[in-house]
């Protein structure tokens, strides 16, 4: 993978050149009609182009965009939550551009993706600077036909060999470092064939172990009770077990 930076006025693109590139025969996007900029990033170039294929529940309103014949992609706005939000929703304080939310979100992500583990191709992002404060936005691959762990649980449809391993899979990030700040069973995602994916790395970061290890575990046990309420015990047991059996 070789990220690439770009600037255009007051925005910062990061951009996998592979990705882009591949894209551009179908996507023409380094041509002088859809050239390569912050408008990729923006809803209304997809909407006005009818690529927009679906939406993602949830604060943000990721889209679904059809990026290129057999393939699709995940546009992400950066949005605050909790209280900071009544203030602004989109706006973050500058301090510089590789302390920037999206350009560490997609540099982690594609130092993970780089070692083989289960997380979606990053694309770009791309941050709009406006003085002391930012707004930004995330494109990566989408994985096809998955689902969310938390829909699986509430439909009754996640047995005990996929809690193993989704057990299996968080251990191997938290082998590679990874403390998931957020790990909730929105974040878990399982393709057609039955594997477990971890997505959003915002604010994530690698770290020697530690007692994170557990409190992630911990969080995503609350999120399981919260989906799958009376059943914590039955389901996270094999979870624990796929955890522990992964050497």
């Amino acid at each position: 993978m070789r990220l690439a930076a770009l600037q255009q006025k007051n925005g910062l693109i990061l951009h996998d050149a592979d990705s882009l590139s591949d894209a551009c025969a179908s996507h023409q996007l380094s041509s002088p009609t859809h050239p390569l900029s912050t408008a990729l990033f923006e809803a209304a170039y997809w909407r006005t182009r009818h690529l927009v294929v679906g939406e993602a529940p949830g604060r943000g309103s990721s889209l679904f965009l059809q990026a290129r014949d057999g393939e699709q992609w995940v546009l992400r706005p950066y949005q605050r939550g909790g209280l900071i939000a009544k203030l602004s929703q989109q706006r973050y304080i500058w301090l510089g551009v590789e302390r920037t939310r999206a350009f560490r979100e997609v540099r982690l992500t594609a130092a993970l993706y780089e070692q083989g583990l289960p997380v979606p191709r990053p694309v770009a992002c791309c941050v709009t600077r406006f003085g002391l404060t930012y707004e930004a936005a995330l494109l990566t691959v989408r994985i096809p036909g998955a689902r969310a762990l938390a829909s699986l649980l509430s439909a009754g449809e996640a047995d005990e060999a996929l809690l193993k391993r989704v057990g299996a899979m968080i251990k191997r990030f938290h082998q590679a470092g990874l403390d998931h700040v957020d790990l909730n069973a929105r974040n878990i995602l399982v393709d057609e064939a039955g594997k477990p994916w971890l997505i959003d790395l915002d604010r994530c970061r690698l770290r020697p172990q530690g007692k994170w290890q557990a409190s992630n575990l911990q969080r995503l046990e609350r999120s399981v009770v919260k989906f799958a309420p009376g059943q914590v015990e039955t389901l996270m047991t094999p979870l624990y077990a796929g955890y522990a059996d992964t050497e």
